[in-house]
């Protein structure tokens, strides 16, 4: 094959050779849409100095700041989600991405805002896990940066964006698992980290409503709240077993599933009770895998985090976010596709 030229790579792009020059040598400034559609063009083509090119392209590009505010660093899920957005920012090409997380260890109002008032001035964004609350609306108003909620939606007007799973279908979905999977005359718990966290709710409203609809005889129990805490998650298991003899199925819209389990597993009713609850863990598959829990409604942490650098990326570059819900498909997991 011929070997690729100057003038190939200018063709393809759209562009002078001369344009093509400016961005392999660094001899004027090229703007970082020009000079993307340059490097697709080289890497299209397999041109020899295309890595030369990519690596011109990443030097152009502006140094930003991503903050990201999570809950409980104990808690391996937030881990995870801080290592897939790191590696999603480092493959951001318009932006030179340095990612700033902070964990917060409770669902204070006061110490999320604080966590937010913190950031303002040190990050060019920020994305972040938070219960819904006056105190918070007023820290993201004053942030003076995107705000891009992840995983439960904020009802403050100045949140630029929203990514995660669509919770209300996820809590319908719930329900169709649930009328399916318990065709007993028993009654049905549904525990919830926070009415405060909306996506709570909405998976909370989303079960109700499914069941209500189609499994109107499956009486449901007032839902507990536990503050999304393990040990809190077991006190309140451990109570609706003791309370409802005829306890047929637990629906559990958040985290501390540690805890819940163990309350199952001592009462001797880990594989009795259908228990439907969230997020893909290595606790959660060992306890699909041994048939304690019977569905695990997902939310595909790289497909968040690659979302939300992303969103972030096109605000600091003052592109458009094309969507201004960035709703994630979840996924379904069972012990037979683990």
């Amino acid at each position: 094959m011929a070997r690729v030229t100057l003038k190939d790579v200018a063709d393809k792009a759209g562009v002078g050779v001369a344009t093509v020059d400016r961005v392999l040598n660094a001899r004027a400034p090229v703007t970082a849409a020009t000079s993307a559609r340059v490097l697709s063009a080289a890497e299209a083509l397999g041109y020899r100095s295309a890595g030369l090119l990519r690596r011109r392209v990443e030097e152009m590009a502006p140094a930003k700041r991503l903050g990201f505010i999570l809950q409980k660093e104990s808690k391996w899920f937030y881990r995870e989600l801080a290592i897939e957005l790191q590696q999603k920012a480092e493959q951001l090409r318009s932006i030179r991405a340095n990612v700033v997380v902070r964990y917060v260890e409770s669902l204070s109002p006061s110490e999320l805002a604080t966590a937010i008032d913190e950031m303002r001035g040190k990050v060019d964004a920020i994305g972040l896990v938070a219960i819904d609350h006056p105190e918070i609306n007023r820290a993201i108003a004053s942030a003076d940066v995107p705000v891009i909620a992840l995983l439960s939606p904020l009802s403050s007007p100045h949140v630029t964006a929203y990514v995660g799973i669509d919770s209300r279908k996820a809590g319908r979905t719930a329900g169709w698992a649930m009328a399916r999977l318990d065709r007993t005359e028993g009654v049905v718990g549904i525990l919830i980290g926070s009415h405060r966290y909306l996506g709570h709710e909405a998976l909370e409203s989303g079960f109700r409503s499914y069941m209500r609809e189609f499994a109107p005889q499956k009486p449901l129990r007032d839902s507990v709240v536990y503050l999304d805490d393990a040990a809190v998650a077991y006190e309140a298991t451990a109570e609706l077993l003791r309370a409802n003899k005829d306890l047929s199925g637990i629906y559990h819209c958040g985290g501390g599933v540690t805890g819940a389990l163990k309350a199952l597993r001592e009462a001797g009713q880990a594989r009795e009770v259908v228990y439907i609850c969230h997020e893909r863990t290595p606790v959660t598959e060992a306890a699909l895998a041994d048939g304690s829990i019977d569905l695990v409604i997902n939310n595909p942490l790289d497909q968040v985090a690659d979302r939300v650098t992303q969103m972030m990326s096109r605000c600091l570059t003052g592109k458009p976010i094309q969507e201004q819900v960035g709703v994630i498909p979840f996924d379904l997991c069972i012990s037979e596709n683990l």
